[in-house]
């Protein structure tokens, strides 16, 4: 079972767990999720269970520690003088920050040895090679929990939260157990907040028809995503970026359009599968994708690809970092010479770096990963310090910014500007994606789609035909959500027939055109080594 799209989870492992749940009672039934939600981890990771359990297990005591420490200061500051509250209130948030600090401490030290120790010890002896000195460190080998860097990120919002008193601690073992567990969003997220899911989580609620349903489509449309999409094209990624520049510039931009799409086709059609499995029982998942390319700039792609990822690093990184003392300073300092646009921005520059810097790395241990988080960081931060001109530009000229021509380039623009930091993140490594980028326009050439080399790269006519049906359904439907069209509510209303035909019609389509068998190898899910 690697995957939600695969044939053990979604018609062995799945039905078990709505059949096991839906005979149990209302009170019992959060446990079957808990119990289901172990056992998805130990078929997985087997003894690597043991990472999660210890996550969950010192989060849940350091959470309670916060909690007390911000119960003592309450009950201290009601008796106290006036003169001693100041004092009081500066300990017991010394006491609490060091909590904190030792939670994320144990979190983060738990992922950077098993997914950064090697990298980090690879380029000492690099350095150590470059100055002629030896012996070498030896680099250790880890082998990573599944979905480590997601269940970490959720137990870093948890500890914060609780800190911050967005949130209280949970005082019982079992929810947070459920809440960092969950088996829909093991693998590669959404990442959620704990006020959103406690709850929802522990409710137990029956199945219902129009959960059934509702969830049943949504994992239909992720498995045309996935299955008829992502996996289709991987024998043509695989080939494209194995050789890197062995074929000229005009297969290169098709390498940078195949992984594009099939990274947002796995992955989206992924999310799907995830949130309409937590809707078969009532639990309402972050949305993780809101149609990305639609966007007109790079600002705006973050904001609607990853969104909970984008979220996540917006509250704990970007603010923290931008409203520090020190950044406050360098704007309150430069705002007379910079004026009200650009001072604030500076702070916002130094709080995107930050944030990209991380990005990159949370995605993986190699210098591409990094390269990838600096060249969406230097387009973002240009974007912000070119808009007051190129909007004082487009008056000066009468460009009407909202008319349909210029929204359409800046969707292209910003689509193929995606699909070069993706060219970055795919190669396996930062060189063999610069190079790979210079290949496509040094070395342009349409001669390998005439002479038929494009077709003989492990995938056919009829398999770039299929893929061009199935995208075409993908781009229908986005354009109607697009415009504020709920798909899903229009089949619902349908007569009986109508609704069991468009069913049909979409099982029968992933059952007939989905990428399986000889000559396929389904692509494992790219999120899920984060």
């Amino acid at each position: 079972m690697t995957s939600y799209c695969s044939f053990p989870f979604l018609f062995l492992f799945l039905p078990a767990v709505i059949a096991v749940y839906q005979l149990m009672p209302e009170k019992k039934r959060p446990y079957v999720l808990l119990v289901a939600s172990y056992l998805f981890f130990w078929l997985i990771s087997g003894k690597l269970l043991v990472f999660l359990l210890f996550t969950t297990a010192s989060i849940y005591s350091i959470g309670k520690r916060l909690d007390r420490e911000g119960e003592k200061k309450d009950a201290l500051l009601k008796t106290a003088p006036r003169e001693e509250k100041k004092a009081i209130r500066q300990l017991c948030q010394k006491n609490q920050r060091r909590w904190l600090a030792l939670g994320i401490f144990l979190q983060l030290g738990i992922l950077l040895t098993i997914k950064y120790s090697g990298f980090f010890v690879e380029n000492i002896n690099q350095l150590l090679k470059w100055q002629q000195i030896e012996p070498l460190i030896k680099v250790p080998q880890f082998v990573m929990p599944i979905g480590i860097s997601f269940y970490t990120l959720q137990a870093f919002s948890y500890l914060t939260d609780v800190y911050r008193g967005v949130t209280k601690a949970e005082p019982k073992l079992s929810r947070l157990a459920l809440y960092m567990s969950f088996f829909p969003g093991l693998m590669e997220g959404p990442i959620c907040r704990y006020r959103d899911m406690a709850d929802q989580l522990s409710a137990g609620g029956k199945i219902t028809y129009h959960q059934l349903t509702y969830g049943v489509q949504r994992i239909l449309y992720g498995m045309i995503k996935k299955v008829v999409i992502a996996d289709r094209l991987n024998p043509l990624v695989q080939e494209l970026f194995d050789s890197g520049t062995a074929y000229d510039g005009g297969l290169m931009f098709v390498a940078l359009f195949a992984f594009t799409c099939q990274e947002y086709m796995e992955f989206s059609g992924t999310m799907d599968v995830v949130i309409g499995t937590a809707q078969i029982f009532g639990i309402k998942m972050a949305e993780n994708f809101e149609r990305p390319f639609f966007s007109r700039t790079i600002s705006e792609f973050w904001r609607r690809w990853h969104i909970t990822l984008g979220t996540w690093f917006k509250d704990y990184i970007f603010y923290p970092v931008s409203m520090a003392g020190p950044m406050k300073k360098l704007t309150k300092n430069t705002r007379k010479s910079l004026g009200s646009y650009y001072s604030p921005l500076l702070a916002g520059t130094v709080a995107l770096f930050c944030v990209w810097s991380l990005n990159g790395l949370w995605h993986g241990a190699g210098w591409n990963y990094i390269g990838f988080g600096m060249f969406h960081f230097v387009l973002i931060a240009l974007g912000n310090f070119v808009e007051p001109p190129v909007a004082w530009a487009a008056r000066k000229i009468g460009l009407q910014r909202e008319c349909f021509p210029w929204r359409l380039f800046q969707m292209l623009r910003t689509a193929f500007l995606v699909g070069m930091g993706e060219v970055i993140f795919r190669a396996s490594s930062l060189q063999q994606g610069l190079q790979m980028l210079k290949t496509m326009f040094t070395s342009f050439s349409l001669s390998s789609v005439k002479d038929g080399t494009l077709f003989a790269l492990g995938i056919d006519r009829h398999d770039f035909l299929i893929t061009a049906v199935a995208l075409c359904l993908v781009l229908t439907v986005s354009i109607l959500q697009e415009r504020g069209i709920k798909i899903r509510d229009y089949i619902a209303a349908q007569k009986t027939p109508v609704r069991w035909l468009i069913y049909y019609g979409a099982v029968l389509f992933v059952v007939v055109f989905g990428a399986y068998g000889n000559g396929y190898l389904p692509i494992d899910p790219i999120y899920a080594g984060f």
